[in-house]
């Protein structure tokens, strides 16, 4: 990497300059300059004309012979490259993930005597013995208790289950959570909220780390299996974006360039969702809705080709055993009516309520958990919540399986086939219609039963996935939150359909709903109500839609579907505009700039930047009279990322901007290769050498890193423009001049505490926690 590549382009005499005897030694590429350290934001201005710099080389290169044009053929590929293999690894690990967490889940319940690998569904498919009736049960498949005491029924049988099944829940969940405290405390949570975050050019080294891929892949699988209310969803982007950071450092163009870096992350966060859901269009989307900051259209295409790639590689791995792509696929058989649009809208407000309180209580215990001493002890809390939620799902069979097999369940439609509670109808004896269109018929005592355990389960979500939330294990927010919507919606549904197989003489069900028609579905209520409460929390909405209809299948039923996700959105909205994930950046203090956040203070540049009336003068470098000494006093003494360059400490006019980085690596590198350099040689940012003594030790020139072309405001800019300026070019930092004399400086966190301040929070909560 050429130094301080693109931070200032050096003219042909610049390069030549070496004053005599004097070398830039700056001149010789050396490792680190233009890099950043941990927990900074990066330069997005100065990546982008260093790219530039890189393929303006490549391409007058390519000119000069046959290698150096398969070169760069072989860069412009880099980039489809990369895609293939974060597509083939993410998918991969997901159908790995899937068919892990099916086994493990089955697990806590019984074992395959056959084949101890098998889950319970792979188990009875290869058994000889199983009945259509009783598809669940065969011999092969044996509980713990009947396993162990020969009784398969019986209270004593379904003590010992009931307990075998918390200890299994306890184990895997201890054993999560002692892997991500122990090997990589980056690996808990979503995820989702540190890769916005990361996406908006700040750098958390190691968050994308080998380490952090593997321990969260292992994890993910045991905290899912350990049946708490999380979804495997959002820890799937950030196991896709870490894959993505693995194969930027296979090749210096993203390996060396934090921007470019950057876009290759919001296609590996495409292909992430696109493998969590077998959603490969709504997982670009989600990318470019949701997660990503910067995305040109290259980066859409590469996201489609990613997600493609993925989609592709889960299919072959065939993790449902269904030949599908899609979680929950569904068929219904009726279409739906312009009067249902009511109960849709009803559930959409649902969802909205459902997600601002959420939201609030969660972020409330999060903020609890951060400031007393429940923090100090991450496995505790874990072990606790888990034992709590193995003790009340076990007795309710709706709580006891996997919360995507619950899911599914209740987005099924009841056909003439299906054995669950939930399709216990009353049948007409008389009835001679084709099997797959069953008129809407009375509710049989199942039904009655299944609805009160619905309604107990309904609570039980709602509250355990508040204190779920956020503890130190992989945890995803999108199934618990779809968990909630999906019961609230077929409890609807039935209500619905009830109503009008006994009242069809009603107005509003006389014009479409004939006796012995099959009017209402109860599964299409569920799809419809999942995707209020998943929008309601994250506030998505066309990437939203867009998945729940590649995630069931149920193309004719976009328009409910957008109906419940932008009322829920206008409901939640109505109580505060952060979602769930921008929450999560609040609390944790990371420096993010939010896009859809409006600025409409009155405020001007002179009132944010720094220096303050009273505190000292701006930290400045001179041009030609700094010495080696003066500037190592400066980087010890103050811990700011970087030094304005001025004419002189009386005219303050200004030159350009150099990094605190780079100026620390510069002096280290001159000392060690360059004689003469010592404590009182003289630092000049000019083209040529100072006038100075001969008995004056030898300058050092350190032109090759001062940016030269800094940006600038006026102290009279409006704080509107400013913010829009920071959003839009990704500044770090911006100097505040008037008539070409440097008065002060904005950063980001800068801006960030003003935003705050003028939204009455505290400004000091803007910091990276």
């Amino acid at each position: 990497m050429e130094v301080g590549e693109g931070v200032s382009a050096a003219t042909p005499t610049e390069e030549m300059n070496g004053a005599g005897n004097l070398m830039d030694f700056l001149d010789e590429p050396f490792p680190d300059v233009g890099t950043y350290e941990d927990f900074h934001t990066i330069d997005w201005l100065r990546e982008k004309s260093r790219d530039t710099d890189r393929h303006r080389k490549i391409t007058s290169k390519s000119k000069e012979s046959m290698w150096e044009l398969i070169k760069s053929l072989l860069d412009a590929w880099s980039g489809w490259v990369v895609m293939l293999l974060i597509g083939l690894l993410s998918g991969t690990l997901a159908g790995v993930i899937d068919l892990a967490v099916d086994w493990m889940t089955d697990l806590k319940e019984g074992v395959c005597l056959s084949a101890f690998w098998y889950s319970h569904e792979q188990c009875c498919w290869t058994s000889n013995e199983t009945t259509f009736d009783d598809r669940d049960k065969c011999p092969q498949w044996q509980k713990w208790a009947e396993l162990m005491t020969g009784h398969a029924e019986g209270a004593g049988a379904y003590v010992l289950n009931y307990f075998l099944y918390i200890l299994w829940a306890l184990l895997f969940s201890f054993l999560a959570v002692s892997l991500v405290r122990v090997f990589a405390p980056y690996a808990c949570g979503s995820g989702i909220p540190e890769i916005k975050t990361i996406l908006s050019g700040f750098i958390i080294r190691g968050y994308l780390g080998k380490w952090t891929l593997l321990i969260k892949t292992v994890t993910l699988v045991l905290a899912v299996s350990s049946g708490l209310s999380l979804g495997k969803e959002g820890p799937l982007v950030h196991v896709a974006c870490c894959c993505g950071n693995l194969f930027c450092s296979l090749f210096s163009k993203y390996s060396k360039n934090e921007g470019k870096r950057r876009e290759v992350l919001s296609a590996a966060a495409a292909a992430g969702v696109s493998v969590a859901f077998g959603a490969p269009i709504g997982g670009v989307l989600f990318s470019l809705e949701e997660v990503s900051y910067y995305f040109p259209l290259k980066t859409l295409w590469r996201s489609f080709f990613a997600a493609l790639v993925a989609a592709f590689t889960l299919r072959s791995i065939n993790p449902f055993g269904n030949s599908r792509l899609v979680l929950f696929y569904v068929e219904y058989h009726t279409p739906w009516y312009m009067a249902e649009l009511v109960p849709f809208i009803l559930l959409g407000v649902f969802g909205g309520l459902w997600g601002t309180l959420f939201i609030r209580a969660n972020i409330a215990w999060c903020r609890r958990r951060k400031t007393t001493q429940l923090g100090k002890y991450p496995v505790l809390e874990v072990i606790a919540v888990t034992g709590i939620t193995a003790v009340l799902a076990y007795p309710n069979p709706y709580t006891r399986r996997s919360t995507s097999e619950l899911i599914s369940e209740l987005f099924n439609d009841c056909g003439a086939l299906e054995s669950s509670q939930l399709c216990d109808y009353i049948n007409n004896p008389n009835m001679s219609r084709p099997v797959d269109d069953i008129p809407d018929r009375p509710a049989g005592p199942g039904v009655y039963n299944a609805l009160w355990q619905l309604a107990l389960a309904l609570i039980f979500k709602i509250v355990i996935t508040i204190f779920t939330f956020g503890m130190k294990i992989p945890s995803g927010l999108f199934i618990p939150s779809m968990a909630v919507g999906a019961i609230a919606g077929r409890i609807v549904g039935i209500a619905v359909e009830q109503m009008a197989y006994h009242h069809h003489d009603w107005i509003i069900f006389k014009n479409w709903c004939r006796p012995g028609a099959d009017c209402v579905t109860p599964g299409l209520y569920a799809m419809v109500g999942a995707a209020a409460c998943l929008g309601g929390v994250t506030r998505m909405t066309v990437s939203l839609v867009v998945i729940m209809f590649e995630l069931t299948g149920g193309l004719e039923y976009i328009v409910p579907l957008m109906a419940a996700a932008v009322t829920s959105k206008w409901v939640a909205d109505a109580f505060g505009k952060e979602g769930i994930y921008e929450s999560h950046i609040q609390l944790n203090g990371y420096p993010y700039l939010d896009v859809r956040d409006e600025f409409t203070h009155r405020t001007l540049a002179t009132d944010v930047m720094r220096p303050r009336r009273n505190d000292p003068p701006l930290a400045v470098l001179t041009q030609d009279s700094t010495t080696v000494e003066d500037v190592e006093t400066l980087i010890k003494d103050t811990d700011y990322n970087g030094f304005p360059v001025v004419v002189s400490k009386e005219s303050e006019r200004l030159i350009g901007f150099v990094q605190r980085r780079d100026l620390t690596l510069a002096i280290k590198n001159a000392r060690q290769k360059q004689d003469g350099v010592v404590s009182s040689s003289v630092v000049y940012f000019t083209e040529d050498a100072p006038q100075l003594l001969a008995s004056n030790p030898q300058p050092l020139k350190l032109r090759r890193i001062l940016n030269l072309s800094p940006f600038t405001v006026t102290d009279h800019t409006p704080m509107e423009t400013v913010v829009d300026i920071f959003r839009k070019l990704g500044l770090r930092q911006c100097l505040v001049t008037r008539s070409g004399r440097l008065l002060g400086i904005i950063t980001k966190k800068d801006v960030l505490r003003h935003m705050a301040q003028m939204m009455n929070q505290d400004p000091e909560s803007i910091m990276f926690n």
